[in-house]
This record gives C-alpha cells, structure tokens and sequence, in this order.
C-alpha cells in the first residue's frame, strides 16, 4: 500500500489547488460509464480471497494486540495515566473497528472476493459483531448506490426543502452549542436510530425499519435475508449479556461500547461527508439519472486514516461507479480516472473535523437558483 499512501499525499496537494466549493458541472456529461471502465487498467477489478482476507487478519490482530494491551496493563498504570489511557484505547480500537466495518461493507458489495457465499458469510459475521444488520444494510446501501442523489428514490442523507425543515433547526444554525450539540447526537446515535426508524433515510408510506422483515425498505425476495440478519444481532447481542454477566457491564462499555460508539460515529461522519457538500447538486426526477447522481459525491482526506478505513473516504467517487471494484485498488482506479471526468471529479481536502463543522452549519436545505426554476437541480443553502 506504500504507493498508494504516496499518491494520496501527492493527490491531495494537487486538488487543494481548486477551490473544493466551486460547483460541479451540471451539463449532462459527454462521456459514457463504458469510457470511464475503459480508463481503468483491468486488473482493478481484479478480487483476490487471499488479499483481502489478509485485511480481515490484520485488523482482528490489531484489535486483539490493544485488547489485551488495556486488558493486561492499564489496571496497574498510577494516577492520572490510567485515565488518560482509556481515552486512547477507545478511539485507536474504534477506528480500527471502522476498518472492520468497512471490509463488511465490501462484502455487501461483492468486492471481498469472487464467491458470493463467502462474501456473505464473511460479512455477516464482520458486521454483525458491530451490531450492524448485514443483509439489511446491503440491501438498502444498495439501492442507495442504483438512486444517488435523487431527491425521490435515494435511502439516506435526502436533504429537505426549506418549508420542510423542522422547527428547530433556525436555533441551532447560527447557536455554536446547538450546532454542537447536534452533530454530537448525530454522530452518537446516527447510525443506530437509521437502523431502527430509519431517521434521516428516504420517506415511506409506513413505518420503516432494518431490523423489520416487512418494512418497505424490502421486497419480498429479501426478507428471510433480514431474518438472518436480525438472528446474527441476537446472537452478538447474546454473548455481550454472557460477557457482562461474567466481566460485569463497566468492563464491557469500556472495551467494547466505547469503541462501537466511535465506530458508528464514524460510519455516520464519512458517509455523510461524501454526499453533503456546497459544490454537490441533487436531482428530482426531471433530470436525475445514474450517471449524473453517481459523479455527485466528493472524496475526503481523512489524513493517516484514510489507510485505516481501507480508503472508503477518498475514493468514493471510484466505488459509487464501479462499487465491485476492491479497496486496495480503488486509489489506482481513481488516478486513472481523474483526467477523463475532469471537473466532474470532486475533491475536497479540508480535514475532516474542519468540514464536519462547515457542512453541518452551511448544507441545511436545498433550493434551486433563481433563474432556473424550470430544471430540476438543487443545491445546498444556509440563507433563512
């Protein structure tokens, strides 16, 4: 991965050269998704069992090794170093959980290996350890993937009209502790309270959730899938009440919830930044098409991380177009593709907590720009 850590430097000091929130071109794109596979060397699409399983391996040892580190040392460390330890410990576990959770979502994707069994079962069990419900999550990312920024049909981050908008949010806009206080509960509970209402996903006609077999989300082809996925939670849920039962519960929040919380606020954190943008149009059904909402995302620069995530984040344009393609080819595909999209590739290098804050206080709702009343493109707006 050394050359491709040395690109991603080198990608992020070329890009920061353009001003990250100038708009993408809205004009229909010229070129084809067959062009765009064309420009990437065909041994990115390429799934090795081996390699990836390797990934699998050396995140579970890195997990282990800080395991048995807190669980071995950090009791005999004096005061104040055994508090300032856990703090630590929470959030290296946590990201390299995150990596984890990544790799599931590779398998929900079929970009793990060539063995649609063995992706499945791998990422079950990978994503079911984080309390996430695999098949439901596949299923529903999915659909995001086939309707990217379309105001009607996309599953999560669909962004509101301002008459839309609930009565609140004027007094956390321009309140700093509001706005804290809401990209706290966001990034805390996001990813559960998604799961389990579908808070922040695409609007039903009924009540909508991951955990349900019957929800809208699904059609009827999938549903045993979501039993399965409701019976690995059960079972994780299971042997955390064993392991509380035998550790007691502190010891459990702190070796485990903690960095399932940092895992999740992750999760939140990342995929909302590719899709909440001032530079990213969303479409309604007059001039959305798949093409058009795909190249509506932007790539991130997460520094160190970026390798620790497996490059879900600055790579992101590549996987919403070709989504089988594996991560550790994915920074190579998106070399190759950069010279062929041009403006249409989006790259915003501002670290992320940086643009955490600016995009939680400026991407609010969506309106169109005066003038163009009559298309269907949308953009974020602050202005109340």
């Amino acid at each position: 991965m050394g050359a491709g850590g040395n690109m991603s430097c080198s990608t992020t000091k070329n890009e920061q050269r353009k001003n990250p929130l100038q708009r993408v071109p809205i004009l229909k794109p010229r070129f084809t998704i067959g062009d765009i596979k064309k420009a990437i060397p065909p041994h990115c699409f390429q799934r090795s069992l081996v390699r990836s399983f390797s990934y699998v391996v050396n995140d579970l040892i890195l997990v282990y090794v800080f395991y048995y580190i807190a669980t071995t040392y950090f009791h005999v460390l004096p005061f104040p170093y055994y508090y300032l330890v856990w703090p630590i410990y929470w959030i290296v576990q946590g990201c390299v959980c995150t990596g984890i959770w990544v790799i599931a979502h590779e398998c929900g994707h079929q970009a793990f290996s060539d063995y649609q069994l063995i992706n499945d079962i791998v990422g079950l069990i990978l994503h079911s350890s984080l309390l996430t419900p695999y098949f439901s999550w596949k299923y529903s990312h999915r659909r995001h993937h086939s309707n990217t920024n379309s105001l009607e049909h996309d599953e999560n981050h669909v962004p509101k009209l301002e008459s839309k908008l609930r009565w609140y949010t004027k007094l956390y806009v321009n309140n700093p502790l509001g706005l804290l206080f809401i990209i706290a509960f966001t990034l805390a509970i996001g990813l559960p309270l998604y799961f389990a209402i579908n808070i922040a996903g695409r609007p039903y006609d009924r009540f909508a959730s991951h955990y349900d077999p019957y929800s809208p989300i699904y059609n009827d082809r999938e549903r045993l899938q979501i039993y399965i996925s409701d019976a690995g939670l059960i079972a994780t849920t299971y042997v955390l009440y064993r392991v509380a039962l035998a550790k007691g519960l502190t010891w459990l929040v702190c070796i485990y919830g903690v960095p399932l919380l940092i895992v999740n606020g992750f999760i939140v954190l990342i995929t909302l930044l590719h899709h909440t943008h001032p530079s990213l149009p969303h479409y309604d059904s007059s001039e959305w098409n798949w093409l058009r909402g795909a190249l509506a995302t932007v790539d991130r620069d997460y520094g160190v991380l970026n390798n620790v995530f497996h490059h879900i984040a600055d790579t992101h344009v590549v996987h919403h177009l070709f989504p089988t393609i594996p991560h550790y080819h994915a920074m190579e595909a998106t070399k190759a593709v950069k010279p062929l999209l041009g403006e249409y590739y989006q790259f915003d290098g501002t670290p992320f907590y940086k643009a955490m804050w600016r995009d939680f206080k400026e991407c609010i709702f969506i309106e169109k720009d005066e003038g163009s009343q009559d298309q269907g493109i949308f953009w974020y707006k602050n202005n109340f």
